[in-house]
């Protein structure tokens, strides 16, 4: 399988540690954030890697030429940024040929791919795809989640004063080949996955709990708290 890392975002909440540095790179307890996705990703099987680049694309590119995942690792620079759906539309020749997996590379994570892709396996015949759900300490600042029966995705509130819930979209998916077929039927053409693409798949798109870590490290408290629960986990494992 192949997956899809977007990590050309500017990272505009971490200032001014990204007015240096790219948010995928920064260092948590001295190891670039890239290099913990690309390890997790490698280990569980995926074998070709895009990575998108945009906001200091020449030290992401000079990063991956260097890393040991280097023959594994196809980064595309994206002069304007083109959206999350935009994105995995623009690569879908490296992507549509069976599940694949999409994720949000600005997020910290520790999670259990294998467990993650077996849940996918399983998922209702009609589900195009599969997101990874964690409950939030902050739910106004995520994408909450409402479940049905076979923890089928039924609500989806992006960013809301009021959520219902605390249960939010971890920027992670697990996606078949058919919904790049009806990404392209879509008019206007999507754009973002989480305003544009999810909405519309309300009762094909299943949910699965994290067994695991995710943090936003969007701002420089949050990095730090990232950094510390990490270290922590890292010393259990």
């Amino acid at each position: 399988m192949n997956a899809l890392l977007l990590a050309g975002g500017i990272g505009s909440r971490l200032r001014p540690i990204t007015d240096s540095v790219p948010k995928c790179l920064v260092p948590i307890n001295g190891r670039p954030l890239l290099d913990i996705w690309l390890q997790a990703l490698v280990g569980a099987g995926f074998q070709e890697i895009v990575v998108n680049t945009h906001y200091l694309a020449p030290q992401v590119e000079a990063y991956l030429a260097d890393s040991p995942y280097s023959s594994q690792v196809r980064s595309v620079y994206e002069p304007e940024l083109l959206g999350t759906a935009g994105s995995m539309m623009a690569y879908r020749q490296w992507l549509d040929r069976e599940t694949c997996l999409v994720a949000h590379a600005d997020n910290l994570v520790q999670i259990d791919f294998q467990a993650f892709l077996e849940a996918h396996k399983q998922r209702p015949d009609d589900c195009l795809m599969t997101l990874l759900a964690f409950e939030t300490d902050s739910p106004q600042t995520c994408g909450i989640l409402e479940l049905g029966e076979q923890r089928r995705v039924t609500g989806f509130h992006e960013k809301v004063a009021d959520p219902p819930s605390n249960l939010a979209n971890g920027a992670v998916y697990l996606i078949e080949p058919a919904l790049f077929e009806w990404l392209e039927a879509q008019v206007p053409p999507p754009s973002d996955i989480s305003l544009d693409v999810l909405p519309g798949l309300m009762g094909h798109c299943q949910a699965w709990p994290l067994k695991g870590y995710l943090r936003d490290i969007g701002n420089p408290a949050a990095l730090a708290l990232g950094e510390r629960e990490f270290a922590a986990l890292q010393k259990r494992l």
